[in-house]
């Protein structure tokens, strides 16, 4: 025998329920809700005004012998940088990251894509990336001729025709020399 119950349904009903939730019922949760959450708006905002007077009333200033201090010492006034330089020594906290940080990118952007002067007396010049690399492409890059040599005889020593790549310029001195034999 098992103590599990089972409802059998009767003449008038058919095994479900023949009626809906009222409405009314809905309506009236729902304007409650509302209604609560109006209140508690209220409530804790009277409580961060009330929290926000009292702080301000026993905040202390910020120093006896600071002179001109604005009554709200958490934002900076509009001249923020002279009142900055007057008040506070060196080294000062930022007061624009973002700007900061935009112009040093701004001023490397202009350095890297820009010709100008390293060093005028000395005669060294700043040219663009792209302008570099062209010029790199077109004559190849330095070879000492120390490590020409040294290559050309690790090639003989290993048995391998490969001869060292010569820079444009000997290339170039080469090239006169044959035409001259001729």
């Amino acid at each position: 025998m098992t103590d599990d119950l089972k409802h059998a349904p009767t003449a008038n009903q058919d095994g479900y329920e023949r009626r809906d939730i009222g409405i009314g019922g809905v309506l009236y949760f729902l304007l409650g809700l509302a209604i609560a959450g109006v209140i508690a708006n209220f409530a804790v905002s009277g409580l961060y005004s009330f929290l926000e007077k009292r702080n301000e009333a026993e905040q202390t200033s910020a120093s006896p012998l600071v002179t001109g201090t604005p009554a709200d010492t958490r934002h900076l006034p509009a001249d923020s940088k002279k009142y900055l330089d007057q008040n506070f020594p060196a080294p000062q906290l930022e007061t624009d990251e973002r700007g900061q940080l935009d112009s040093i990118r701004n001023n490397e952007a202009q350095a890297l894509s820009s010709y100008g002067w390293i060093d005028q007396q000395a005669g060294t010049v700043r040219i663009p990336i792209d302008r570099a690399m062209d010029l790199i492409a077109e004559r190849g890059l330095p070879v000492r001729q120390g490590a020409a040599i040294a290559s050309a005889s690790t090639a003989m020593a290993t048995g391998t025709n490969a001869a060292p790549a010569a820079p444009p310029a000997q290339k170039a001195k080469e090239k006169e020399k044959k035409k001259g034999k001729k």
